[in-house]
């Protein structure tokens, strides 16, 4: 029965402390939320907590959702695990990044091609291998779509200071792409 329901019935019955419908909940969205937690994070056993974490704040606050059309369920819990992740990353120490807005990044862009023939795993491990303020920075940016501005915003710096961070994340990254080319050939 819980499986048919759609996103709104689903809060509904959450709503109402149904234990079957919370395990519903759980079992449709804990993967992509953990996957969410472990490119902000970086480290599984991190991941996982922060994943049980939003869980319990999700039906902590089930009753404050509002259903806006399809997908907004998965929305509302992915923005409560991204704000869980950030509010964590805030609270450890930056590892120390240079903001040198002058950095001049050489290192050739892959093409689409390149990037199809990566297999996703590696692209993940590399992520996970930034920095915490880089890699939140990639992760804000590239994958969850916010603006420099947003970030700036979110994580206390300078939209100019995101897009610098950001730069260095995918130089970075190209040189772990240009690395493994290299290692294939």
């Amino acid at each position: 029965m819980y499986k048919e329901l759609d996103e709104q019935e689903l809060a509904r019955y959450c709503c109402g402390r149904d234990r079957l419908a919370e395990d519903e909940l759980y079992t449709r969205y804990a993967a992509r939320i953990y996957t969410l937690c472990r490119r902000y994070l970086g480290d599984d056993d991190k991941a996982k907590d922060l994943m049980q974490e939003t869980f319990i704040q999700a039906l902590d606050k089930i009753q404050t959702f509002h259903y806006t059309g399809k997908g907004s369920l998965y929305g509302w819990i992915r923005r409560i695990a991204i704000n869980r992740a950030l509010n964590l990353i805030k609270r450890q120490r930056w590892r120390t990044v240079s903001l040198d807005l002058m950095s001049h990044d050489k290192v050739q862009e892959p093409t689409e091609e390149v990037m199809e023939s990566i297999p996703q795993e590696k692209l993940l491990e590399w992520i996970s291998r930034l920095p915490d303020l880089r890699r939140t920075v990639f992760n804000l940016y590239c994958i969850d779509g916010y603006s420099h501005r947003e970030i700036g915003e979110m994580l206390g710096i300078s939209e100019k200071g995101s897009a610098s961070i950001l730069a260095k994340a995918r130089k970075q990254l190209k040189e772990e792409i240009q690395r493994y080319l290299n290692r294939q050939r």
